[in-house]
């Protein structure tokens, strides 16, 4: 009974053993040259740590030749970044030349950033396409422009550095700018070579984690004419002011002819008071008065005389017409 729950016991320990230390990594690192020992693959166990997330870069760094350690790694790996991503950086940057060390890439990948990215970039030039850019030239006329901008990672300020949202505001700015100033949209459209070398030499890769490589008009199209509709707007804003001014001028004549027609009322009501005042005080006599008064009555008699004289020959000449 003894010797049973021995070998039990021997058993579980051989089983937790084999757990714990993946032979199968550990038997390939030896075989890749790479120094690891048992009790560190113990130690990544109880650290929490994958052993086959740090192992096998470990294999890829070393064939590279590549001169990292494993607690390099296994820091990396513990502060949340990608270790097999930070080795393939390295390892593409010491193919093409560039110089990356491990703390730059790891600093780089625990910024967000993706490292193996952004040296294949550096390596090989990425283009960028800008929509359409609606500017308007001191003519009036409306070009819409598209951009292909070539760029190139700048490892040194890729931590901090602007991204592409901001290479493309700063092109797009450069653009309408630069066809703001010109004379005449036939000038762009002759020479559109002239908007890469104006955009280019502002220098709108300072404080981005990109170099501008090339600029290249894609196509140039001709919109609106902006300044023959910012005419018309413009004149008909002028028509309703001048409108309002003319029935404001108006409103004050009808005011104005009120009151004139309201002091000749007004003057006309004083001339009974005066005339029996020049009775009372014997200014006038009476037969002056009838006088005055006849006179008045043969104007008025006339006056209704000559309106019907107009009403007949009025009439007269509408018979004519109608009878022709």
């Amino acid at each position: 009974m003894g010797k049973f729950i021995l070998l039990a016991v021997i058993v579980l320990l051989v089983i937790g053993f084999f757990i714990m230390v993946p032979m199968g990594l550990w038997i390939s690192a030896i075989a890749s040259g790479v120094k690891i020992s048992i009790f560190n693959l113990i130690g990544m166990r109880l650290r929490r740590v994958r052993p086959s997330g740090i192992v096998l870069p470990m294999i890829k760094a070393t064939k590279a030749g590549l001169k990292l350690t494993v607690n390099q790694l296994e820091a990396h790996y513990l502060a949340g970044g990608n270790v097999d991503s930070v080795v393939n950086a390295l390892i593409a940057a010491e193919r093409a030349g560039m110089s990356l060390n491990f703390e730059q890439a790891s600093a780089i990948d625990l910024a967000g950033r993706n490292v193996f990215e952004a040296v294949t970039m550096s390596v090989t030039p990425k283009v960028i396409e800008t929509p359409l850019i609606s500017a308007v030239a001191k003519d009036g006329i409306e070009l819409l422009v598209k951009a292909r901008i070539t760029v190139r990672t700048n490892v040194d300020r890729l931590i901090g550095g602007a991204g592409e949202a901001t290479i493309l505001a700063r092109v797009g700015e450069g653009i309408v700018t630069t066809v703001g100033s010109s004379k005449t949209h036939s000038e762009v459209l002759e020479n559109p070579d002239d908007i890469s070398k104006v955009v280019l030499d502002k220098g709108l890769d300072a404080g981005t984690a990109y170099e501008i490589v090339s600029l290249d008009i894609a196509d140039i199209d001709t919109g609106r004419n902006i300044g023959a509709n910012l005419q018309s707007l413009q004149a008909e804003a002028d028509n309703k002011i001048a409108q309002a001014r003319a029935e404001e001028r108006r409103a004050m004549a009808v005011a104005l002819e009120q009151e004139m027609r309201a002091a000749v009322v007004e003057a006309e009501a004083e001339i009974p008071k005066a005339m029996a005042a020049a009775l009372r005080n014997g200014t006038i006599g009476v037969m002056d008065y009838y006088k005055m008064q006849n006179i008045q009555a043969d104007t008025e008699m006339k006056k209704d005389i000559g309106s019907g004289v107009i009403s007949f020959a009025e009439k007269d000449k509408k018979k004519q017409v109608e009878h022709d």
